[in-house]
């Protein structure tokens, strides 16, 4: 999806001016931020729904009146979804994947698209289940997770060739990634007008129904150990799906929630976006005195409703970094060429090529390549964009999710947040600054965390299975820059250990 400029956006209402969605890193493809922004940009003309200032209390209420729904129409059986290879696949697969769709509202022929990759090795039975959710909102799992980031596969510059990734999450897990809510990648709906009432509170609710839909065609997961991970705005769907999860377990023993884990995650809009500058300026990206108006003159307060003259000027500065750097990885080089490369380019799963987001494009359009995924085309009126071209605004978000990661913590369930220590979108200064609000004591203090006698981040544990970690030289997309920490970080989470010393 082609972005054009787009004015001055930020992390929650008050702060409309804050973020840039401009030509980011000269990048032309909509990113989970770019989303993002532009999904805060339509909330300038509306009521921001879902619990606005107070904890998310809509959600609550809806979560706890939601009445799980089972349907009878789903697309066929998990033979029928079985993908017996993927276009431009290696050899030497070891492992079992499969693609289709899972019914979620049969009244308006809501579905949404799954990508599943079994354990490696034929050792699915003993391993458990993680759910991977990327965020937006409007952003594809199966587009950034699965093929840019823990996926089994790469796409090589020439868009049709794969390659495989050594540091995949299947090698931990069985790992399912969901294009949702409809109207995102392949998910859709038979009535047009679904796409309008698209939010927080309906993408939980669809998410439920999906995996006790899906857990129909694959009986076997029913009772497995199970986990939900994401990143970006993903922040709120994960805590959400989780909290609805445990508020209906009482009905249904199929989902056996274990864990959940969110990475540069949108969790907390007031520190998320004072955040947001204090890594600017710590990073030497804006001027002491760009840094010093800003906090002086802008007001955080998810209640501030204008913004003076003085914070605008200084909010405008600062969004000129948006412009310049690839901000999903401060360090990173840009992309300076769409064009596809034949015979493919030399590829390394260790060295990410910032142009990657083309050559995944290119593959998921390829007709073959849909056809052997199972995508129901014909019900498209879009090709397949990493983002939504069709959701035309979002209806409800809380601006906060920390009171039901609170409610999740009090039932026993693991919480891991990580964060990618040179994001600049949602960095680690937003999201240490989103925790401290819980106010919760230390049980295990700061410390490094290592791999191959090398740091590989630094952690610190919290007074009821709350975890924090930091991933050194990871972007946005943790796994996208450093896939082997990645792959130590979940280990460590899905094993219950603390991360290795």
């Amino acid at each position: 999806m082609v972005m054009t400029r787009a004015g001055f956006l930020c992390s929650f209402l008050s702060l409309l001016f804050f973020v840039g969605i401009g030509t980011i890193g000269a990048n032309p493809l909509f990113r989970q931020g770019d989303a993002y922004s532009k999904y805060v940009l339509n909330l300038k003309t509306l009521e921001r729904k879902g619990g606005g200032g107070h904890g998310g209390n809509e959600f609550t209420m809806f979560a706890s009146s939601f009445s799980e729904k089972f349907t009878t129409s789903n697309y066929g059986t998990k033979a029928d979804d079985k993908i017996e290879k993927l276009p431009g696949q290696p050899g030497g697969v070891d492992f079992d994947q499969y693609g289709g769709y899972v019914t979620v509202d049969d009244v308006t022929g809501r579905a949404l698209f799954y990508y599943f990759a079994e354990a490696v090795g034929g050792d699915s039975s003993s391993k458990p289940l993680l759910l991977w959710l990327n965020g937006g909102p409007g952003c594809s799992s199966l587009g950034f997770g699965a093929m840019e980031e823990l996926g089994p596969f790469r796409v090589m510059s020439d868009g049709r060739t794969l390659y495989r990734n050594p540091y995949a999450w299947n090698a931990e897990a069985n790992v399912l990634f969901l294009e949702s809510p409809a109207g995102v990648g392949f998910s859709y709906s038979n009535t047009t007008s679904d796409y309008k009432y698209s939010g927080d509170q309906r993408t939980a609710a669809d998410a439920y129904v999906f995996l006790l839909n899906w857990m129909e065609k694959f009986p076997e997961y029913k009772g497995r150990d199970f986990y939900i991970a994401g990143e970006s705005y993903a922040g709120h769907y994960v805590p959400q799906l989780a909290y609805t999860i445990l508020l209906h377990k009482n009905q249904t023993s199929a989902i056996n929630l274990k864990g959940i884990t969110i990475g540069n995650a949108v969790i907390n809009d007031e520190t998320d976006t004072k955040g947001l500058y204090e890594f600017f300026w710590t990073h030497a990206l804006i001027s002491d005195m760009t840094k010093d108006a800003i906090f002086k003159y802008c007001n955080f307060s998810s209640s501030a409703v204008k913004q003076p003259e003085e914070c605008n000027q200084a909010a405008e500065e600062a969004n000129l970094v948006f412009e310049e750097l690839n901000i999903y990885n401060i360090y990173a080089p840009l992309c300076l060429s769409s064009n596809l490369t034949s015979p493919p380019k030399k590829a390394s799963v260790d060295d990410f090529d910032p142009c990657t987001d083309y050559y995944v494009n290119a593959y998921l359009n390829n007709p073959e390549v849909q056809k052997a995924l199972h995508a129901n085309t014909t019900k498209l009126n879009y090709t397949w964009s990493a983002c939504s071209q069709v959701i035309p605004n979002w209806l409800d978000s809380p601006s906060t999710v920390l009171p039901i990661i609170q409610q999740i913590l009090a039932s026993g369930v693991r919480v891991w947040v990580y964060s990618g220590d040179i994001d600049g979108r949602v960095p680690v200064t937003s999201t240490r600054s989103s925790l401290n609000v819980l106010k919760f004591p230390v049980k295990t203090p700061w410390r490094s965390w290592k791999i191959n006698s090398e740091v590989g981040g630094y952690t610190m544990v919290y007074n009821g299975n709350l975890t924090f970690a930091t991933v050194r030289g990871a972007g946005h997309e943790v796994p996208s820059y450093q896939p082997a920490r990645a792959l130590v970080y979940i280990n460590s989470f899905l094993q219950g250990q603390d991360l290795p010393a």
